[in-house]
Formats: structure tokens, sequence, C-alpha cells
């Protein structure tokens, strides 16, 4: 069984049959969609995009509309990530691939514990292998799908978020590193959902719960 714990496998592709479409922000009013239709899979949702773009407020609200776990990613970072990105400098590929896999297995665990529905996750996620990393999840149980909701926006609105931010160890500086290292999610990538979060925090989270509703709606059917 493919395995991304393993280093050697970073660059596996997953089959695009496991994965949903992206779609348009659709225009019903999220509030007035079911919480939590009944659906006939068990969901992982990934909260991502770079430092500032609103991960944990998005999360969090979604989470909360739908009565599902949510789990901080930033709390599973070992001391030395911490450490690297309080002084500005930039994790690699190695810095993170534990603390991905960590991520993934804390998802699975979640949702056998709780036996809820789906549960709701950030992560940066923010190359095309780190958000492999995380689909392997539905590889090791078919009735698990994941799915990102990628949070866009340009480089200096997040340097100013980042800065006015008091007490967190994310400093402005590193938002541009990375960008440096952003892989937006690709056209194949049909598990990935785009936010553009440059509007208000009420449109945005609007327009994330309504993308989630819809996809859980479709997996209703």
């Amino acid at each position: 069984m493919l395995s991304y714990d393993d280093r050697s496998s970073m660059h596996t592709v997953v089959p695009t049959s496991r994965r949903t479409t992206t779609r348009p922000m659709s225009k019903v009013n999220a509030e007035a969609r079911p919480k939590n239709p009944p659906v006939h899979h068990r969901h992982i949702w990934i909260i991502t995009g770079p430092a500032g773009s609103g991960k944990t407020t998005v999360a969090k609200h979604v989470a909360e509309k739908l009565n599902l776990p949510f789990i901080e990613g930033d709390e599973y970072h070992p001391p030395a990530n911490i450490k690297k990105m309080a002084e500005g400098i930039p994790l690699t590929d190695a810095d993170r691939w534990d603390w991905l896999v960590l991520l993934r297995k804390k998802a699975v665990e979640t949702l056998t514990r709780t036996n809820a529905p789906g549960v709701v996750l950030t992560c940066s996620a923010l190359k095309h292998k780190y958000r492999d990393v995380i689909r392997i999840a539905a590889y090791n149980d078919h009735d698990v799908i994941v799915h990102f909701v990628f949070l866009r926006a340009d480089e200096q609105t997040l340097i100013q978020r980042v800065r006015a931010r008091k007490g967190h160890y994310m400093k402005d500086s590193m938002v541009h590193s990375q960008f440096v290292s952003l892989e937006e999610p690709e056209e194949d990538e049909r598990d990935c959902l785009s936010v553009d979060v440059s509007g208000s925090l009420t449109q945005v989270q609007r327009q994330a719960l309504g993308m989630v509703q819809d996809t859980l709606t479709e997996d209703s059917s």
C-alpha cells in the first residue's frame, strides 16, 4: 500500500477518481442550507493557504456551523519548527514532512474517535506534494474523502494582516518565503476549492461554508 510516511513516495500522483470537482461559489445563502445532510462518506476538510489568509478563523467557523471537530495544525509543529519560524527562518520540506504525516494521522484518529461525519483541519499545505501527504488518508480508508479549501490573497495583503497580529510566532517576513514556496492548486487537483479572501471576513466565511455545504449535498444525493 502506498504510504507518504516514506519520503521516496513524495511525487506519486493521486488518482483523480477520488477527487471532487472545483466549482464556483453557490449563490444560495449558506445559512439556508441544511447543516449536516446525511452523507455517504466521512470528510476531511483542510483549510489551507499562506500565513495571514485566515485559516484558523475560517476553519473554526465551518467547524462550528457544521458541528464538526476542529484541529489547529500549527499546534502540532515541533518546537524546532516553531523556533525557526519565530526567527524568520523558512521551513524546509524535511521540517514539514513529519508534521504533515502527524496531521493526517490526527485527522483520521479524530474521525474514528468521535464517529463524526467530518473533521476540519488547518494546514498551510503550500505545495502539491504536501497536499498529497494528506490525500493518503483516502487511500487507507475508502470511506474517507479529503478536500482542500484554499484561501487566496495577494502577498501584500497577507503581510499587512500578519504584521497586525499580536502574540503569534509567525513574523511578516515569513509571508514572502511562503509565497516563494507556494504552489497554488492546479486544475487536476479537483479536490481543491478556492476562496478569494480579499473581501470581508463575513463574506469569506459565507463563501467557504457554502462550498463545503454544496460538496456535502452532492455526497448525500
